[in-house]
């Protein structure tokens, strides 16, 4: 049921990259001007985050996610019937507000509903956003072909809100998420690691930011990248695809790896993978290389950022948990969009992607380093008790 609903919920994030240049050319204005309606569509998915997290903590993840349908809905057929761009652009920040509840409050719930495997179950809570960025791009870019982008729009609003409302019933009727969870009865934290939550929340909150700038460049800059180096941009969303499937992989074997081991070391396990498979970008720029290392990318990255909410449910009471992952998907979201954006802002002062890919590495440093030094603190704690 959260597979279902995450895949549903993420069609925010994808819908509006595939119908930019059709909108643009409607409308009439610039690729610039288009490209806020993804802005807008982050920036609300960031702090829905917040939002959507508290909702849940005070009221339950049905009540969140109920709100989420209703607004998403609503979004997507105010953005069809848009009379202009501007209508068009801002409705997206509330579309991109909704799908915030099917990711970082999804994931801390999943993290209630088991003890043994809670770590698989928010991985697989958090693969419907991948999931539906494999599934929703062919089938609005289908859309849009064959029915126009409003008809689309109006469309995959009220499906996706249909759908997601039936999958809510199996949360309420079928696993009993109806109403506020209870936490009186929690398991506690099972590590202290002798900081307090909102500490331990700005720690991880920075080193959410740095892994994410470091994942952007790829995510973001590889299709550019390969139309640069004369494969074509065909080449290089394929390689983008590879890496998004894979990725749901990396999000339920880290999920896995993290009951076994804890979530701290499986995410410093990730990030220095992500590190590696950066550095190997700055050496080998061939098709066949390319593909390879875009693969073991997707293979790394996809489970760091699950990892964070595991972490938070290792360390700090589960009654605040939604609240405080959704504050951490936020800086991973500013550091996604800030990393993209730097990026580029590198390539045109140099030139190359070189110094972008280095740039990545040294915000990939700053994040082990920080994992680093709580893993440190983690192990002299259970040293000391």
């Amino acid at each position: 049921m959260a597979v279902l609903i995450g895949s549903l919920g993420s069609v925010g994030m994808w819908s509006v990259v595939v119908a930019l240049p059709v909108v643009q050319q409607d409308f009439g204005i610039t690729r610039g001007t288009a490209s806020l309606a993804f802005t807008m569509v982050m920036l609300g998915f960031g702090l829905g985050q917040v939002v959507t997290g508290k909702i849940s903590d005070r009221y339950g993840i049905v009540t969140a996610i109920g709100l989420g349908i209703g607004i998403l809905g609503l979004g997507y057929i105010v953005a069809g019937l848009s009379w202009s761009a501007w209508p068009y652009i801002i409705v997206h920040f509330a579309i991109g507000l909704s799908s915030a509840a099917t990711f970082g409050p999804l994931m801390a719930e999943a993290s209630h509903w088991f003890e043994r495997y809670r770590g698989l179950a928010v991985g697989f809570a958090a693969s419907g956003n991948y999931i539906g960025g494999a599934i929703w791009p062919p089938l609005v870019n289908w859309g849009v072909q064959t029915y126009g982008w409003r008809a689309t729009h109006i469309a995959v609003g009220i499906f996706a809100a249909a759908a997601m409302t039936l999958g809510l019933i199996g949360l309420r009727v079928l696993m009993g998420a109806g109403g506020r969870r209870s936490h009186v009865n929690a398991p506690p934290p099972v590590l202290d690691l002798k900081l307090s939550a909102n500490t331990l929340t700005v720690i991880l909150a920075l080193a959410s930011l740095s892994c994410c700038v470091a994942m952007s460049m790829p995510q973001v800059h590889i299709v550019a990248y390969c139309s640069d180096l004369g494969y074509g941009v065909a080449r290089g969303a394929e390689m983008l695809s590879v890496m998004l499937g894979l990725g749901i992989i990396s999000r339920i074997g880290s999920g896995f790896l993290a009951d076994k081991i804890g979530g701290i070391p499986t995410l410093l396990i990730g990030s220095i993978a992500q590190c590696t498979a950066l550095l190997f970008y700055l050496f080998f720029d061939g098709l066949t290389s390319l593909f390879l290392i875009s693969a073991m990318f997707g293979l790394v990255q996809g489970g760091i950022v699950p990892c964070y909410a595991i972490v938070i449910r290792e360390t700090m009471p589960a009654s605040e948990a939604a609240t405080r992952v959704g504050i951490v998907i936020f800086a991973s979201v500013f550091g996604m969009s800030f990393g993209g954006w730097i990026s580029g802002v590198i390539f045109d002062a140099t030139g190359s992607y070189a110094a972008a890919f280095t740039n990545g590495v040294a915000w990939n440093v700053l994040n082990i380093a920080i994992m680093v030094l709580l893993l440190l603190r983690a192990r002299q704690r259970m040293a000391l008790a």
